[in-house]
């Protein structure tokens, strides 16, 4: 993958498989690719850019490490988005530590809400928050990427790896079990 063309033409499982190899141009070409929309992602997670910026570069760094550990099995986004989530939630909570260790916490850092929070606070009363609670982890994953993230059923089967039917079918269950537990 010398030739900038046959790069940035390659499918995002051939880049990772350049990654693999050590090739920096596909690295490259694969954060041109998903280092905006990740960015963006994390930052309905977390307001604090510092953190997000934490988790991006953790994302890509573990990329560089770790290309080898994808498994072909759905898209190379979800994976992505695996991994930015879990490091997201690391960075959390290696600032917790720290804080909890110094004593009095930083200026907006776990003491102010996250933005999807402060959005959802007013819409959740103690039997939704519940509800939610007692969804399987799928069901809850799928409102998640639906609901909160603003996806389209489309682009949250990209993002879990699973085909668009069983996004629709697992929202549409979702939907029906909080429905019932709020009646």
């Amino acid at each position: 993958m010398r030739d900038r063309h046959d790069v940035t033409s390659a499918d995002d499982a051939v880049l990772l498989r350049g990654v693999v190899r050590g090739d920096r141009a596909a690295f490259d070409e694969l954060y041109r690719r998903h280092a905006t929309w990740i960015t963006l992602r994390l930052r309905r997670r977390a307001r604090d850019e510092d953190l997000v910026a934490e988790a991006l570069q953790d994302t890509f760094l573990t990329v560089w490490r770790s290309a080898g550990s994808y498994a072909g099995r759905g898209e190379v986004a979800g994976w992505l988005w695996t991994i930015a989530g879990s490091r997201l939630i690391d960075a959390v909570r290696r600032r917790s530590r720290r804080v909890e260790s110094v004593g009095e916490p930083e200026e907006g850092v776990l003491t102010a809400p996250s933005a999807e929070d402060e959005v959802m606070a007013p819409l959740y009363d103690a039997r939704l928050a519940s509800a939610l609670k007692g969804l399987a982890p799928e069901l809850r994953e799928v409102l998640q990427a639906t609901v909160l993230d603003g996806l389209t059923s489309k682009e949250a089967a990209v993002l879990l790896g699973i085909p668009e039917g069983t996004v629709k079918t697992r929202a549409r269950r979702a939907r029906g079990s909080l429905r019932e537990a709020m009646s």
